[in-house]
Formats: C-alpha cells, sequence, structure tokens
C-alpha cells in the first residue's frame, strides 16, 4: 500500500525498474492534481478540492456499496443454500447416500477454481460491469434450474456451472474497491460490502424459514426445498440485471457525468496501483514477479488455510446445530445469532480501521485465535444434553474467522500495484480459496457424526497455523518498509521529488515490488 506516498526511495536491483538516481532524472512526473482524461487517462491542469472530492465520494458510496452489498450477499447465500436445502428432505428425495452431498459442494468449488484466470481475464480486457452482470444472470438460471433436479447427477452438473459463473464475483469488487476508493479506504469499504454474508444469512434464513413452514403446511404438491431455490433464484437474476446499469470502473458508468469520472480517477492516483487505461495491457513481467513476491505467498497460505474450516463449516453448518440436540427448524433459528455477530464484528472492525491504519494483521490475528478455541472446545466436549448450550456458544464464536481471510484480501487491493499483477495474484488467492473449501468439505465426513472430532480438530489446527502465518507475514511487511525507509534516508531525494516521482511510476502502471516510494499496509 502506498500509505505515505511521499517516503523515500528504495532500490530493489532484481525487480526494479530504475535505481534512485535514475529515478531522480526521470520524466517530471504529470501535476499531482492534474485531471485523469475520461479517455486515455492523461491529464489536464485542472485542480480539485477536497470537498468536491468527498461529494464525488459520497455519490459513489450511494450506488456502489449497495450494489455490492446485495450481490456479494446472495452470492454467498446461493452458494451454500444446500445446507439449509438439507433439512427439508433434500437427501432424501433425490436419494443421496455416501458422500455424495459433500460432493455437491466439492464440484462448485472445483469449477469455481477453473473459473478464476477466465473471469479476471474477461474483467481485465472488457468492461467490468458488463462481466459481472452477465455471470451473476447466468447463475440465478443454474439457481432457478436446480428446482427441477431430480437426481444427483443433475444436481452434480448444476452445481458445475453455478461454480464457474460465480467465479468472478471477489476478484471483481477486489478490483472495482481498488479502483474507486483510496488506499486507506480499501479496507473500510471491503468489510462493508464482505458484511453481507452475514446480513443476509440472518435475512434469508429467516425467510426461508418462514417459506418453508408455509409451503410444508398448504403446498404438499412441492418440496419446501425445492421453492428456496426458485426464491434465490429470481432474487439473482435481478440483482444480475441491476449490475449491467451500475457496476464498472469509474470511465464506464453511466450514473457519473464527466466532470465526476474525472474527479473519482484523480482521486485515488495516490495509491500507485496503475490507472485502469494503463492496467489492461497483459504483461508477462508482472506474471513472473506474482511468483516471486514472498507476500503473494503470505496471501495465498492464509486464504487456504482459513478456507479448509470454511468449506467444512459452511457444508455442514445446519447439520452441526442437529448435532447440538435441535431440530431441523430450531438449527435454522439458532443460527441466526451468530450470522448476527459476524455483521456486528465486521461493522465494528470496519468502523475501527475507519480510523486507525496498518491494523489488519492484528485483526487477523485474533480472529484466528477465537475460533481455535472453540473448536477446540467443540472436539473435547461429550455430545450431551449437558454441555448442549456450552458447544452452542463455542461455535458462535468460531464466526469471526472469515475476518482473516477478507482482510488478507483487502491487503491484494492495498499492497499489489500493477494491473496484471493484481490479476494474477487475486486468481491465485481465489484458487486457495476453492483447494481450501474443497479440503473442507471432505474433511468434515458423514461417518464422524455426531460430533465431528475429525473436522474440528483439523480446523483447530488450521487456525493455530494461521496465526504463524499472519505474525511472519506483518514481520515481513515491517522489515521491507523500514529497509525502505533506511535507503530513503541515503537517497537525498526530498518529499516533493519522492512523491512526484513515486505517482509518476504508479500511473505507470509499476508493481509495488518495482516501485521505490510504495509503502505497504498492514
Amino acid at each position: 500500500m502506498a500509505t505515505n506516498p511521499t517516503d523515500a526511495a528504495v532500490t530493489r536491483p532484481d525487480t526494479e525498474t530504475a535505481t534512485v538516481k535514475d529515478l531522480d532524472h526521470a520524466e517530471k512526473p504529470k501535476d499531482l492534481e492534474a485531471v485523469m482524461s475520461s479517455e486515455v487517462g492523461h491529464t489536464e491542469g485542472t485542480e480539485y478540492t477536497e470537498e468536491q472530492y468527498k461529494k464525488v465520494t459520497r455519490k459513489i458510496d450511494r450506488y456502489l456499496m449497495p450494489m455490492m452489498f446485495f450481490i456479494y450477499g446472495i452470492q454467498q447465500t446461493d452458494k451454500t443454500f444446500i445446507s439449509i436445502q438439507a433439512l427439508f428432505g433434500m437427501e432424501t428425495d433425490l436419494g443421496l447416500h455416501g458422500q455424495q452431498y459433500q460432493w455437491l459442494t466439492t464440484i462448485f468449488y472445483l469449477t469455481f477454481l477453473f473459473g478464476e484466470f477466465p473471469s479476471t481475464w474477461l474483467m481485465q480486457k472488457f468492461q467490468i460491469g458488463r462481466v459481472l452482470s452477465i455471470y451473476v444472470i447466468c447463475w440465478s438460471i443454474c439457481i432457478l434450474c436446480i428446482s427441477a433436479v431430480q437426481n444427483w447427477s443433475q444436481f452434480m452438473a448444476l452445481r458445475a456451472l453455478q461454480g464457474l459463473f460465480e467465479s468472478n464475483v471477489s476478484p471483481g469488487f477486489l478490483l472495482l474497491t481498488g479502483e474507486w476508493y483510496r488506499t486507506e479506504e480499501h479496507a473500510h469499504r471491503s468489510l462493508w460490502w464482505q458484511a453481507s454474508e452475514g446480513l443476509f444469512s440472518v435475512v434469508c434464513n429467516l425467510m426461508l424459514y418462514g417459506l418453508a413452514r408455509h409451503v410444508t403446511a398448504n403446498n404438499p404438491h412441492i418440496a419446501a426445498w425445492r421453492t428456496i431455490s426458485l426464491f434465490l433464484g429470481s432474487l439473482t437474476f435481478v440483482g444480475g440485471i441491476a449490475c449491467f446499469w451500475i457496476l464498472g470502473s469509474p470511465h464506464q458508468v453511466p450514473w457519473l457525468n464527466e466532470e465526476e469520472k474525472k474527479i473519482a480517477a484523480t482521486r485515488v492516483l495516490d495509491n500507485q496501483i496503475g490507472e485502469e487505461s494503463t492496467s489492461r495491457k497483459w504483461r508477462w513481467d508482472q506474471v513472473r514477479e506474482s511468483f516471486t513476491d514472498p507476500q503473494v505467498y503470505f496471501i495465498v497460505l492464509n486464504t487456504f488455510l482459513s478456507c479448509i474450516p470454511n468449506g467444512g463449516i459452511t457444508t455442514f453448518s445446519s447439520l452441526m446445530y442437529q448435532t447440538f440436540g435441535f431440530n431441523n427448524w430450531d438449527s435454522m433459528l439458532y443460527g441466526t445469532p451468530r450470522n448476527g455477530i459476524y455483521v456486528v464484528c465486521f461493522v465494528a472492525c470496519a468502523y475501527y480501521l475507519r480510523y486507525f491504519q496498518d491494523q489488519r494483521l492484528y485483526i487477523m490475528i485474533v480472529s484466528c485465535i477465537l475460533p481455535m478455541v472453540g473448536m477446540l472446545v467443540m472436539s473435547l466436549l461429550p455430545n450431551t444434553e449437558e454441555y448442549k448450550w456450552v458447544k452452542w456458544g463455542m461455535y458462535i464464536i468460531t464466526v469471526v474467522f472469515s475476518l482473516a481471510v477478507f482482510l488478507g484480501w483487502s491487503l491484494i487491493t492495498s499492497n499489489i500495484a500493477g494491473g496484471t499483477k493484481r490479476t494474477v495474484v487475486s486468481s491465485l488467492t481465489l484458487i486457495a480459496y476453492c483447494v481450501g473449501n474443497m479440503v473442507g468439505s471432505q474433511v468434515f465426513r458423514t461417518s464422524d457424526a455426531p460430533r465431528y472430532v475429525r473436522g474440528t480438530v483439523a480446523c483447530t489446527i488450521c487456525f493455530g497455523l494461521e496465526v504463524l502465518c499472519i505474525i511472519a507475514w506483518r514481520l515481513w511487511y515491517m522489515r521491507e518498509n523500514r529497509r525502505r525507509e533506511r535507503l530513503a534516508a541515503e537517497s537525498g531525494l526530498s518529499k516533493e521529488e519522492q512523491m512526484r516521482i513515486g505517482l509518476q511510476l504508479g500511473e505507470q502502471d509499476t508493481t509495488d515490488l518495482a516501485n521505490p516510494h510504495f509503502r505497504y499496509a498492514m
């Protein structure tokens, strides 16, 4: 993250495009307050005030945040709704047996994985809002069709297509956050749209609870779990249509006038991560750098370790409540407090990070320790009525583990510069996300019911390893920032020169390793 664009230069012989002295004599950068041209990113001489920036930012928030909130929330609900369907006879109606239920989750993440690179490439080459809209509409059709499946094979085929089309939402939203918001705003805005997962779980669980109750009591000719697909698919389809008009980069959306588009593009220049017009060219040198950058391995490992528990918990979330002694209906109701806590934690962290910078990795550590304790206690306690509410409470506190993976993703937006590199790292991260979830869905096995000790112990180990990963990650950032600060003191460049050169390199699609003025967020 270019947390301080006035920071001094640093040299990195293996990746840097110019030494400190070379940069001192480089072509003069453009006016720091210049305006980006709406066509190709060139600047004009107009200056904007902070009040103009704030006015445009408020308008951006009014359009982007609700749309991203809705799409991300409905995507998470669509992804995991089979755990609710399982409560209402889906397995019996389709004749599922053995590990077939788990494979409905595994196949989703398998095709999700294979869809990563194509979807991110399409978003880099074409209008991101249009690509997102088409993908959302396609998976909504898959959800609608699931209501008519008659056997496991048909369900598997539709889940495979659903995973393929859902693969672009997270990387697409990370790209949008980077293009619209300043570095110090990334964590705050990301947590807002990511908090929708918890809120949608609360609202949709209650709505689906009422829907299933009504259908079960009044319409015996259609299974309740089939109506769930019809309801969610319809909501998703409407969201996909709205995406076509609302989502896009600063130069693409129809709800900003030309002057507002220029202001929106200009206000994020200090990020030094590249502007959309310069980031669309595919650069193989940035692909190679993605595999040599240490932070990329921390990001990928953190995602993988966090998603093994996520895969198991997502697949067996509703069934876990049954192991505590709750029936089908109670399982939906008693799952609501957990999702409510999820929303509160995300919103609280969003506000905290709005005012306190470089605290993301500390929050990530805490968000791994709490679920590690919760899973460990669940593993040790016997499955008796006496410990029913204790185990329920321990399961409730595991909800915060999502903060670790989502805040880790926000560091991609802040700390990865260069359009191609950002695309590659986002894809690698989502691949780790898929693999972790696939492993997690198989770690919890039907034969381990009712306690699922094998799965809960595996989750405990993953959370412990994740804590160590995050600590090493922060130490690497601290060492790298200090190294750059030390060399900056020896460079002889003034603060103004450092700022001008850093902004110029950012506009030229220079990566974080190659830009000596880049500083990493923590």
